[in-house]
C-alpha cells in the first residue's frame, strides 16, 4: 500500500505544474489589459484647480511691500515671494531650504533673520486676510 502512495505523489506534482504553465501564458495578456487604462489616464484633460485656492486674498501693507497690494490667490502670492527671494539672492547658498531675510522680509518674518521655506508659508499666512 505504501508503494501506491508514492506513485500518487509524482502524478500530483505533474498535475500541479500543468496549471502553472497555463497561468504564465495568460500573464502577458493581463499586462496588456493593465496598460490600456493607464493610457486613458494620461490622455485626460488637465486637473481643475480647487476654487478655494484660487480665491483672491488681500495681503497687508507689510507683505504688500514685497508682493504688491492687489488681491491675488495664495499660490500667486507665494510665487511672487519666491520671485523676490531669487531676484535679490536671498536663498542661502549652503542650505537652499533657508531664506536669509532682507529688511522688507524681516518685517514679514516677524524679525527673524533666517527662516526655512516651510516656516515661511506659516509666517506669510499671518499677513493675508480672506
Amino acid at each position: 500500500m505504501a508503494k501506491k502512495a508514492t506513485k500518487a505523489k509524482p502524478a500530483a506534482k505533474k498535475a500541479a505544474k500543468a496549471p502553472v504553465a497555463k497561468k504564465a501564458a495568460k500573464a502577458p495578456a493581463a499586462k496588456k489589459a493593465a496598460k490600456a487604462p493607464a493610457a486613458k489616464k494620461a490622455a485626460k484633460a488637465k486637473r481643475k484647480p480647487n476654487p478655494a485656492l484660487m480665491k483672491p486674498v488681500q495681503p497687508d501693507a507689510v507683505l504688500g511691500a514685497v508682493v504688491g497690494t492687489k488681491p491675488a490667490p495664495r499660490g500667486q502670492i507665494t510665487k511672487k515671494l519666491w520671485d523676490y527671494i531669487k531676484k535679490n539672492g536671498l536663498q542661502d547658498a549652503k542650505n537652499k531650504r533657508n531664506i536669509n531675510a532682507d529688511d522688507a522680509l524681516k518685517a514679514v518674518f516677524g524679525g527673524k533673520k533666517t527662516v526655512s521655506m516651510f516656516e515661511m508659508t506659516k509666517l506669510v499666512s499671518k499677513h493675508i486676510s480672506a
